[in-house]
């Protein structure tokens, strides 16, 4: 882990030379397809249906897809929106807490679940063929509101986001879009610490839920099989974030820079008006 957590540091230095403004790392255009990447695949692990192609489509265009149920559509909506929510809290300084994560989960929700956006659930909550046991619905409150003093302290460093992660969805406070919300707040607090927000695509499903759920099981906070993994994602995340913008690098600086100089303009416009 030693060695894995200093290659994520090299690597965000290397992200800071290179991000594209001082709150976005990538450009609009690319960070936009990002999000909707972001989108599709914290929906297809939940069991959403939509491919990529049919994510940006409804995104992008508001596209209909036959043969999908309304639900899945509005999914897609409702979690690009929260993404995009998600950014601009990340830009603020205003601390991070509990009424942070229900205004999450309420917009994770807003079309596709509205009378349970946002609301703790008030029943027992079982993951089918898992032996994993959540809270009793009752300690909901004063779980989530130590979580919420806990999050208002926490620095913006991936263990601390990783152990956000691992804490909220073991509470699983929500009655649906537990993962989704969990996953958004972890990445909130990646962004916040400059750090890019990790995909977790269909391919990586059977592995995050498998060290979710043994930690889980065995009540192990530490949760390091979890933790190891998330570690590899992120820096596995970063790599695909540099490559991407020093090949945007190398493409400005292999173009000839066809702008005037000041003189060079002065001279033109002088031209111009003798022309006139």
């Amino acid at each position: 882990m030693e060695q894995l957590t200093e290659r994520i540091e090299k690597l965000k230095s290397r992200l800071d030379d290179l991000r594209a403004t001082e709150d976005e790392l990538l450009p609009p255009d690319l960070q936009r397809s990002k999000d909707i990447e972001l989108t599709y695949s914290s929906n297809a692990i939940e069991g959403n249906t939509l491919t990529l192609d049919e994510t940006a489509d409804i995104i992008e265009h508001g596209i209909t897809v036959g043969g999908k149920k309304i639900g899945e559509l509005f999914e897609a909506v409702d979690h690009y929106d929260a993404v995009r929510w998600m950014r601009g809290v990340a830009t603020e300084g205003k601390p991070l807490s509990e009424d942070t994560v229900t205004e999450l989960h309420r917009r994770i929700v807003l079309n596709s679940r509205k009378e349970i956006a946002g609301i703790y659930s008030q029943n027992a909550r079982r993951i089918y063929g898992s032996d994993v046991v959540f809270p009793n619905p009752v300690k909901i409150p004063q779980l989530m509101g130590e979580l919420g003093v806990h999050l208002a302290g926490a620095d913006p460093t991936p263990q601390a986001a990783f152990d956000a992660h691992h804490r909220l969805v073991t509470i699983h406070p929500f009655d649906d879009g537990n993962g989704r919300t969990t996953r958004l707040l972890m990445n909130l607090m990646l962004l916040r610490g400059g750090y890019p927000p990790i995909s977790i695509g269909p391919s990586d499903r059977q592995r995050y839920l498998s060290t979710i759920r043994k930690a889980q099981v065995a009540q192990d906070q530490s949760a390091r099989d979890f933790h190891q993994f998330m570690h590899e994602k992120l820096a596995a995340t970063m790599e695909e974030y540099v490559d991407d913008l020093q090949q945007g690098e190398e493409a400005r600086r292999g173009q000839p820079d066809n702008r005037m100089s000041p003189e060079q303009l002065a001279i033109w416009r002088s031209q111009q008006d003798r022309d006139i």
